[in-house]
């Protein structure tokens, strides 16, 4: 490995990872990879190269299984890739199923939303529960396949008091509803891991129904729901193709035992290795690793504040003020949630540049918090007639000189 000079290192990795490549690539691929890491060569900085081959062979890999599924229709796919690096703010009026289908997989870096709440609003209304459950599980099946691998979801859902309507459409119906235990079960039959619940606080209660007309006797006293979860999932999906040691870039290496389900880790075999133990063992890596160990940078940084305030999983924010003294609605939705929400999600799983998706956008805060913070934020909307006034203004009046793109599908 000392004879390698830095301007022959990508000469190195070429023939050291031909034999793997000619495997697994079919001719035309693996001319269609040389073409994309041929500007590498001219780099003279060892780890700057083996950091570019890396990139461009998980980019490859990728695009290559987007094409083994590729989608119908590419309007919406480059529609989101479409001025990108300007950081602006990406509208789709649509049915979220409709336009998830349409969407490359693995196309997503991260997905923060707040679905409807079953029956909870006029725009949101199923015949009974388990229709409610079945839509937003189809829903999120398709989140899951758009979603790129070792990322995150998070979901926010409150529990709701009203009737299934499975056994009686009466007054005697009326029930606590766990949305949250119904969503963490679908999630996991998704493939989705639960990972995290944060409790949310909205804080002191204004009724007073639990007080129950008055009756301070047993039996009759009920708390008042004054929280909301933000359900945290990542999609961990066993993938057995091999990935470069980030040390030496090297593709021989070996399976090694799995780091967690559905995460292959592997160790690299190469002897030459710059990183090898004491014992002889090469360095141990997976592909979750390799994006998380690679990507501390310093616009990524997270202040000391940020993580002093989600250091606990139960948080205390005010719920967002939507009606003035006038009994105005001054958002123009009914259901908005705080900036914190979605500020701590892309804060803390997702990277600058990345693309940060909600397929239930309302007052479009995920996609407002994700371009301030240096990503693409992307919101699917279905009722354009209804909030697209409200949201064109809030996202006006919280981001600076972003550009809206829209489109209709």
């Amino acid at each position: 490995m000392e004879l390698v000079t830095k301007t022959t290192y990508f000469e190195f990795l070429i023939s050291e990872n031909r034999k793997y490549l000619e495997y697994v690539f079919s001719k035309e691929e693996l001319t269609g990879f040389y073409s994309r890491i041929i500007d590498i060569k001219n780099i003279e900085d060892k780890n700057e190269v083996i950091k570019k081959y890396t990139q461009e062979y998980i980019r490859f890999i990728k695009t290559k299984r987007q094409h083994e599924y590729q989608t119908d229709n590419n309007e919406v796919n480059d529609f989101i890739s479409n001025n990108k690096e300007n950081k602006s703010i990406k509208i789709i009026w649509g049915n979220c199923l409709n336009v998830l289908q349409k969407l490359n997989s693995e196309s997503v870096n991260l997905i923060v939303t707040s679905p409807p709440y079953y029956n909870a609003r006029e725009y949101s209304q199923w015949e009974n529960l388990n229709l409610y459950l079945e839509e937003i599980k189809n829903i999120i099946k398709e989140c899951y396949r758009v979603l790129e691998n070792h990322r995150v979801f998070v979901f926010n859902i409150g529990d709701v008091f009203g009737n299934d309507n499975l056994k009686t459409k009466s007054s005697y119906g009326k029930r606590r509803l766990p949305l949250s235990a119904y969503f963490i079960k679908i999630f996991e039959e998704l493939d989705f891991t639960f990972v995290d619940d944060f409790i949310w606080d909205k804080g002191e209660v204004q009724s007073e129904r639990h007080k129950n007309k008055g009756n301070p006797y047993p039996f009759y006293q009920y708390p008042m729901n004054c929280y909301e979860h933000l359900l945290i999932f990542h999609k961990h999906k066993i993938d057995d193709m091999r990935y470069p040691c980030p040390v030496c870039g090297s593709l021989n290496v070996n399976n090694n035992s799995k780091s967690e389900i559905g995460i292959q880790s592997w160790e690299c075999k190469n002897l030459e290795c710059f990183n090898r133990s004491v014992s002889n063992r090469g360095k141990r890596f997976s592909l979750k690793t390799i994006m998380t160990q690679g990507n501390k940078t310093t616009d990524g940084f997270i202040n000391e504040e940020i993580v002093k305030k989600w250091r606990r999983d139960i948080i205390k924010i005010n719920p967002v003020i939507k009606i003035n003294n006038k009994g105005e609605n001054t958002l123009g939705h009914t259901a908005p949630f705080p900036n914190d929400i979605p500020e701590m999600a892309v804060r803390f799983f997702s990277y600058p540049n990345d693309i940060v998706l909600d397929p239930f956008a309302g007052s479009f805060t995920t996609p407002i918090m994700a371009s301030n913070l240096n990503r693409t934020g992307v919101g699917i909307e279905l009722n354009k007639n209804m909030f697209r006034d409200s949201a064109i203004k809030n996202i006006t009046a919280k981001t600076n000189n972003t550009s809206v793109d829209e489109i209709d599908l």
